[in-house]
């Protein structure tokens, strides 16, 4: 129509929003069907696909022309995609608690709002409880790109069985939260120990002297916060909404482009979504050429590595395990042939998962 008026267009978006509700139920239905198919089809069915959502992801940026930003109508689809799986089966997701951890953040980036979370109060804690099945999946801290690897984390790997399903990138902004009312009345700041040090040169400008108390986590640094109006702590802007607090400073990370990566682990395998990372952990002899005989079939064979973490065994002295990342799912046919030339070298190889690489 040419030059609507105000009301045509209000009109306008009211019909739309009823094709658009009609289409999700449309949509929230034939997943049931879905899920009935499978039932049929084997009792014991896995309902939650990453590789299909991450197709589902890739196909829905690839059409959009906007005026919509692809992140921001992935974002969309990704909440559709988590209320019609809850219709199947809802899943339970531990992460690393309290409420208002970036853990939490990044946990419903990944899985949308429509599951059950679970807090917990240690990275051991989440493997545990996804092991004996009390969850579904669990979301873990792995690295940050200024203060490098979350070694509990990598430890975990050595004895769990668990394994890596997906993994999530959070941008990650800390603001400095509590109920005092000035800086001056500040006497301690409370945070994850990471956290401390990515705003070290902020606290040193802001708060010197004042005392920096790490703690497990920045939620629970926000609890004791909420608690204590002579306590800071370093947290989101979700921490300070559950907990109730004020903002004193925003955005205190010394690195702007500061970067969390998350681990999504459980105990299926995932199969190739099109656009997939694998992660190895893998030990070698101690002796000269180990490390690069292990890595030359991986070059040889055309497969990028992205990644290598070195962490001690645990079982003997100046024994190595290693965490590999390469681009590729293992069944890929490069992938495969240098994972079969990888065993024949390594003292010991574990694929710890293929599974799609982080897109939103």
């Amino acid at each position: 129509m040419a030059n609507p008026t105000l009301d045509q267009l209000r009109k306008h978006i009211d019909a739309l929003d009823e094709k658009i509700q009609a289409l999700l139920n449309e949509r929230a239905s034939c997943a049931q069907q879905v899920a009935e198919a499978k039932r049929s089809e084997d009792p014991d069915t896995v309902f939650y696909r990453p590789e299909r959502e991450a197709e589902v992801l890739r196909m829905v940026r690839e059409r959009n022309n906007g005026p919509l930003s692809d992140d921001e109508v992935a974002r969309l689809f990704r909440e559709i995609m988590s209320a019609c799986l809850a219709l199947e089966q809802p899943l339970t997701i531990a992460y690393l608690g309290p409420e208002g951890t970036y853990t939490q953040e990044a946990a419903l980036k990944h899985f949308g709002h429509s599951v059950q979370l679970k807090p917990l109060a240690a990275i051991d804690e989440i493997f545990r409880e996804v092991e004996a099945g009390s969850a579904d999946f669990g979301v873990v801290p792995v690295e940050n790109s200024i203060e490098g690897a979350i070694n509990h984390t990598l430890d975990m790997f050595i004895r769990s069985p668990l394994k890596i399903c997906g993994d999530v990138e959070l941008r990650i902004h800390h603001q400095l939260i509590t109920n005092s009312e000035s800086l001056a009345a500040v006497k301690s700041v409370h945070a994850h120990q990471q956290a401390l040090a990515q705003c070290r040169e902020w606290l040193d400008a802001n708060l010197p002297g004042v005392e920096r108390v790490a703690v497990s986590s920045n939620g629970e640094a926000a609890r004791q916060a909420s608690e204590d109006s002579a306590i800071a702590a370093i947290a989101s802007d979700a921490a300070a909404e559950t907990y109730g607090l004020d903002t004193l400073a925003s955005n205190i990370e010394d690195d702007p482009n500061n970067t969390t990566r998350f681990l999504v682990v459980g105990d299926q395998s995932v199969g190739s979504s099109g656009n997939d990372k694998t992660t190895l952990m893998v030990t070698v002899q101690n002796e000269a050429g180990a490390l690069y005989s292990l890595l030359e079939p991986v070059s040889r064979h055309g497969v990028s590595m992205t990644k290598i973490e070195s962490r001690p065994s645990r079982m003997s002295k100046w024994d190595y395990v290693f965490f590999v990342d390469v681009e590729g799912h293992r069944d890929d046919e490069s992938v495969a042939a240098a994972l079969k030339e990888l065993e024949t070298r390594a003292s010991m190889l574990k694929v710890l998962g293929s599974y799609p690489k982080c897109e939103l």
